[in-house]
């Protein structure tokens, strides 16, 4: 593919390019590549001037840039083509597009599959092998069952949902459309209730559902439980990473992103464009206003305010972390002064 064509492709408006001072220099472009792996052939990108040095050391034929005469100049100057944008990362995303589309399998229910009579399968779907589809399940159009899913009664599944191989649906569950479940993610399980009595733990039955609005993408081993009763809920177009626990009764914003290992308790709320970095836990009830952010670890046991970053254990305003840190390191000198003190305050004293 010719870069120029890549470029009317992205259908980018106030983007400049190099083809622009030079229609004549107009690459053939095979593939994608990180800009430190790219070889002759490829498209990478910078995202800013922090790592512009590798526009001198890369070997791609063409780079997205950031809208930086700088580096403009220094790509030209080593015979690279370029196109500049507000947010190379962005466009770097949709050009990988160009060159690779994710395994879809054609429509077809294999004959080992196991679907109950009462279960409503809609057209143009894929039922691959061993899946198991229980009573009163349906299932939109062109919907996409990899193999070994087992999905319980009393679910719905959108159109053009994708449910990938060895995940586990429960019953009581809602997945809207164009929704993606990763391998060996549990949705709608039921929640860990349990209420002390005299002869020990008093099982809480969890009757009531979970709802996954459309465009929701879960990562591999992820578990998102059922409630005791009203639902937990995810907002429409979040995106959550492997490995996350979201506990019984959570009710998830629209747009939000939560990575690995992040966790929370029963009945948590998080607005809407919430950021989680991994590792994150929240404690039970805790509610995180719209826009906030937590980095990596961040340990929450209280309410967040819309648009506040917090980090540490437990959770504090960022810039105050920042100098919470730089105080840390210092302890031990600042240990060793202190003793120094207290002996001469005490030989002051004898």
């Amino acid at each position: 593919m010719k870069f120029s064509e890549i470029i009317s492709q992205f259908g980018e408006t106030g983007t400049n390019h190099s083809l622009t001072s030079n229609p004549d220099h107009d690459p053939e472009i095979i593939g994608v590549a990180a800009i430190d792996e790219a070889t002759n052939g490829t498209l990478s990108y910078v995202e800013g001037p922090k790592f512009g040095s590798f526009v001198s050391k890369t070997n791609a034929t063409a780079l997205i840039l950031p809208q930086d005469e700088k580096l403009q100049e220094l790509a030209q100057e080593n015979s690279i083509v370029w196109i500049s944008t507000s947010d190379p990362r962005l466009l770097f995303a949709k050009a990988i597009t160009l060159f690779y589309q994710p395994y879809r399998p054609v429509p077809e229910i294999h004959p080992t599959a196991v679907i109950h009579s009462s279960a409503k399968v809609g057209s143009d779907v894929y039922v691959g092998p061993h899946v198991v589809i229980q009573q009163g399940v349906e299932i939109g159009d062109s919907a996409i069952i990899h193999p070994n899913v087992v999905i319980y009664p009393d679910t719905k599944i959108g159109d053009r949902t994708t449910l990938h191989a060895n995940c586990t649906i429960h019953e009581r569950t809602r997945i809207g459309a164009d929704c993606v479940i990763h391998s060996g993610a549990v949705i709608g399980a039921e929640g860990f209730g349990f209420v002390p009595s005299r002869t020990g733990w008093l099982k809480m039955e969890q009757s009531g559902y979970t709802v996954l609005e459309d465009g929701v993408v879960v990562g591999c081993n992820t578990a998102i439980d059922r409630p005791a009763v009203g639902e937990t809920r995810v907002g429409r177009n979040t995106v959550i990473d492997n490995l996350v626990q979201i506990g019984h009764g959570c009710q998830i914003g629209s747009g939000c992103a939560i990575a690995g290992q992040a966790g929370m308790a029963g009945g948590v709320k998080l607005g809407n464009r919430v950021i989680l970095a991994g590792q994150t836990g929240i404690a039970n009830q805790v509610k995180i206003g719209d826009g906030a952010i937590a980095s990596a670890q961040t340990g929450i046991h209280s309410d967040v305010a819309p648009g506040e970053i917090v980090s540490g254990t437990p959770a504090i305003p960022y810039k105050l972390y920042l100098k919470v840190c730089a105080v840390y390191s210092r302890l031990p000198d600042m240990y060793q002064s202190l003793k120094q003190l207290q002996r001469k305050f005490k030989n002051s004293n004898d």
